[in-house]
């Protein structure tokens, strides 16, 4: 156990955890709603801190990220548990599963524990560095559960000249973003929609527009590259009403050069049965964003579509090349269109 940075005391031994916005009130000797948090004692203590359940070497493409140095490889390392309950999620092994005091934890609905392997914040940079990649990636999992960790491994990674990422549902207090703030470079959201109908049947969460207030502040205090994704569910999230609300906003808020991903559902988990998602509707969608003026819509878990490419919102020139699997080819002048001159949102330029 590692004891915990944000929360408070209350009466009779209670604590209130501050790291995500289910606030947590946990009685003393109880767990947290992720299950990955206890009370001892009137104090909060961390079951996940350094227990590593999935750990890679991937492009940053795949979280999807593409204004963000593109063609380039992150470690990229999951712990267990969410503080959501998505139906379809991909990764439930390890988003839903529960953790022990001892580091071990359950797939749900088996009773086989599963020993995570505790790795040192250290270690992750020691990793990085024999493996020549550009970035640290929390991904898989929910990265705000183990936000200590996360903290001290990032921190180590800026200061050894690597990049940082979350891949988040962005359902964090302020506290914890600010906690994170200042060693976290790449901000990358999940949007589950634009309602609470949607995110109530999504995520088991109302109160999306807190997110929404996350990721406003991820970009504007903290001057971190954002970028978002929307799996589009057939008959769940896929209201164009709502999708072209979710656009405006991002427009209005985050402004036109956002990068915004929109990803097909494949049938996962208890949505197993849902079917996939169309390729016809997601180039609906894109071509909606695109009227309604953002300037960089992508389409997703498409192998080989032209939308996924990067093309100049000024001249219409193609400045990143995605079509063929695993492959970026990058036509950029640093930051800048090589036809029109124009600026393109995001960081291009790679560490030599």
């Amino acid at each position: 156990m590692h004891h915990a940075s944000l929360y408070s005391k209350l009466e009779n031994r209670r604590a209130q955890c501050r790291v995500c916005l289910r606030r947590c009130a946990i009685p003393e000797g109880a767990l947290g709603w992720c299950k990955t948090r206890i009370n001892k004692g009137g104090k909060i203590f961390s079951l996940t801190y350094g227990r590593v359940s999935s750990i890679m070497v991937s492009p940053v493409e795949v979280k999807p990220m593409f204004h963000f140095l593109p063609g380039s490889n992150w470690l990229s390392v999951g712990s267990v548990g969410c503080n959501f309950t998505c139906p379809g999620c991909q990764n439930w092994e390890i988003a839903h599963a529960v953790p022990d005091i001892k580091g071990s934890y359950c797939i749900q609905g088996q009773d086989k524990k599963i020993q995570a392997e505790y790795l040192a914040p250290e270690v992750l940079i020691e990793i990085s560095h024999r493996e020549r990649v550009e970035g640290l990636s929390f991904t898989y999992n929910e990265p705000t559960l183990w936000v200590e960790y996360a903290q001290r491994a990032m921190t180590l990674a800026k200061e050894a000249g690597l990049s940082t990422n979350w891949v988040t549902n962005g359902y964090l207090t302020s506290d914890a973003l600010d906690y994170v703030g200042n060693c976290l470079d790449a901000f990358r959201v999940d949007i589950k929609g634009f309602s609470e109908k949607t995110y109530r049947l999504i995520g088991g969460i109302v109160d999306y527009r807190d997110i929404l207030e996350a990721v406003r502040r991820a970009k504007l205090r903290w001057g971190m590259h954002v970028e978002l994704v929307t799996n589009i569910i057939p008959g769940v999230n896929d209201d164009r009403r709502e999708l072209t609300n979710l656009v405006g906003w991002i427009i209005r808020e985050l402004g036109a050069g956002t990068p915004w991903h929109i990803t097909r559902f494949t049938p996962q988990h208890q949505w197993s049965g849902y079917p996939a998602t169309s390729i016809e509707a997601l180039e609906d969608i894109y071509r909606m964003a695109k009227q309604e003026g953002l300037h960089y819509p992508y389409i997703g878990n498409v192998s080989g579509h032209p939308f996924a490419n990067t093309v100049c919102s000024s001249c219409g020139e193609l400045l990143i090349d995605r079509r063929e699997a695993g492959s970026v080819v990058v036509r950029l002048s640093g930051s800048s269109c090589p036809g029109c001159g124009a600026l393109i949102p995001g960081r291009f330029e790679q560490k030599a």
